[in-house]
């Protein structure tokens, strides 16, 4: 593959970035990254009407997040530029005209009430395709139907009007699509799509083919969404003259629903309650937030390993991959045409594998803001500890703090079922005997206070697993948890025999023979 290539991840600032989008800008990095190529940000803001403010904002956020670098783009920069479509507004005027001065698309001067009337004239005589395109644009008010002194006075008169592509009659259009093989549509299936619109701003249609053109895009890695579009997207190319030069497409599968009936949406992922989009996102409108993976506490890195895998298979066992690794492996051809299921239990598992390998000064960072939250201290040194202590026993990097609070707040409740059962007089004379052992240890580590908890069980006569539990539920209140000595050994001394007595205090009336 040469080094000249080049792809693009072209959002519209309308909101938040949807999960599917994340992909398809992941799949067009890795593409770039495996074969030494570019990737280009373009905001693509030609419908004004739909415009959010803060969007852009918030796509450039979350790529970031995620650790997809653009090479060129609106904050970037580059030769190619400008990367935003309202910017580059005069030059799409520039092609309409071509077309039309070439009679490969024309003035539309019909009203909306007119264009209603077509339709339901169509619809009353049982005609299944209700279009403006080859067949109806002859009953129409345009540059076709019109004389050239009359379409001259409506355009000099200020009269609204569109451009129209202009489709031929009777052509079959073909496509080698990179990951579903040749797809090829006749044109009566083609209505005569708006290049441009009343306002000046072009279709996604026409803008997407020149900016794809200008920019040097040679690969189109897409939405399955977007195939309809690709036969009248190749027709453009080659009206325009650019057939030689057109990209290569490549229409990705569809993120499916979890039950894997239907395309993913927001109103799934909301009664499912698994988030949809990277980061959290607030509609300036309504005020509704969404939270996004990273506020639920997902980690970038499980965010990219669980989406390459979505669609995307590397042909072997493995499932964890780094982003070096991903672009290593990656290859459009191991991408599927059927649909693929959206399991957040998946995206879960991966968030436990990197919890389980990060750093501990990194999850000592996350139960740091944790506790700051709560207005407790604690040293880097201890948070490491715990970070270790609770590693392998979360999903997500908050519950270092929610899982371990006990390592922080003495319990006042106490788990009712251990109580009940194991609160024996044995585990009280242990309890009893352990603490006062405790007091006379100088440097309490989790091998001496397993040592003196052995020396406690050996004086008596009974073994560890008689009085586990008890113990353990006196310290933390839990039943079960992580090393009690290593517990044990992070709350300290004091503590620990101040818990003790706490509960022995606290659970005599439990005691049973």
């Amino acid at each position: 593959m040469e080094n000249d290539i080049r792809v693009r991840f072209a959002p519209s600032p309308t909101g938040a970035l949807h999960i599917g989008g994340v992909r398809t800008a992941l799949f067009n990095y890795l593409f770039a990254k495996k074969n030494g190529g570019k990737m280009i940000l373009r905001i693509e803001d030609t419908d004004q009407s739909r415009y959010v403010e803060g969007a852009e904002t918030y796509i450039k956020e979350a790529l970031g997040w995620l650790g997809l670098k653009m090479d060129e783009g609106p904050d970037e920069g580059g030769e190619s530029g400008p990367y935003r479509q309202s910017e580059r507004k005069a030059l799409y005027h520039q092609y309409a005209m071509q077309l039309v001065n070439e009679d490969k698309a024309y003035y539309a001067f019909d009203t909306p009430e007119e264009l209603d009337a077509m339709r339901e004239k169509l619809k009353a005589a049982k005609v299944d395709n209700q279009q403006y395109n080859s067949i109806t644009r002859t009953t129409m008010k345009n540059s076709i139907t019109l004389s050239a002194d009359e379409v001259k006075a409506r355009l000099d008169s200020g009269e609204p009007y569109v451009i129209r592509l202009k489709v031929p009659t009777k052509e079959d259009i073909r496509l080698n699509d990179m990951v579903r093989g040749w797809v090829k549509v006749h044109s009566t299936a083609i209505d005569d799509k708006i290049l441009m619109k009343s306002d000046g701003m072009p279709t996604y249609h026409l803008a997407n083919i020149v900016d794809d053109h200008l920019m040097g895009i040679t690969h189109v890695i897409r939405g399955e969404e977007w195939l309809p579009s690709a036969p009248l997207h190749v027709l453009l190319y080659q009206f325009l003259g650019w057939e030689e030069s057109m990209p290569q497409f490549a229409h990705l599968p569809l993120i499916l629903k979890p039950s894997g009936q239907g395309k993913l949406s927001k109103r799934d992922a909301d009664k499912h309650g698994f988030p949809i989009f990277p980061i959290n996102w607030q509609d300036p409108e309504s005020g509704e937030l969404s939270t996004g993976f990273r506020e639920e506490g997902y980690l970038p890195e499980t965010v990219i390993n669980f989406l390459a895998l979505l669609g995307w298979n590397p042909g072997t066992d493995q499932e964890i991959f780094s982003m070096d690794e991903l672009i290593e492996a990656f290859s459009i051809d191991r991408i599927g045409k059927a649909g693929t299921q959206f399991d957040i239990e998946k995206a879960k598992w991966y968030n436990q594998q990197y919890i389980k390998e990060k750093p501990s000064n990194e999850l000592a960072g996350f139960l740091q803001q944790e506790l700051k939250k709560e207005s407790i201290a604690c040293s880097d040194e201890k948070a490491a500890q715990i970070a270790n202590l609770l590693r392998e026993r979360i999903t997500f990097p908050h519950e270092l703090w929610s899982s371990g609070k006990y390592l922080f707040c003495a319990p006042k409740e106490f788990d009712q079922k251990v109580v009940k059962k194991r609160w024996t007089e044995e585990a009280v004379t242990i309890l009893t005997g352990y603490q006062d052992a405790l007091q006379n240890v100088t440097n309490l580590d989790a091998e001496q206070a397993r040592a003196s908890l052995n020396e406690v069980l050996e004086r008596n006569d009974t073994v560890i697993g008689r009085v586990m539990q008890a113990v353990r539920v006196a310290i933390t209140g839990l039943g079960s948890g992580p090393d009690l000595m290593e517990i044990i050994e992070i709350i300290g001394k004091e503590e620990t025999i101040k818990r003790i007595n706490y509960a022995l205090d606290t659970l005599n009336e439990y005691v049973k023979a």
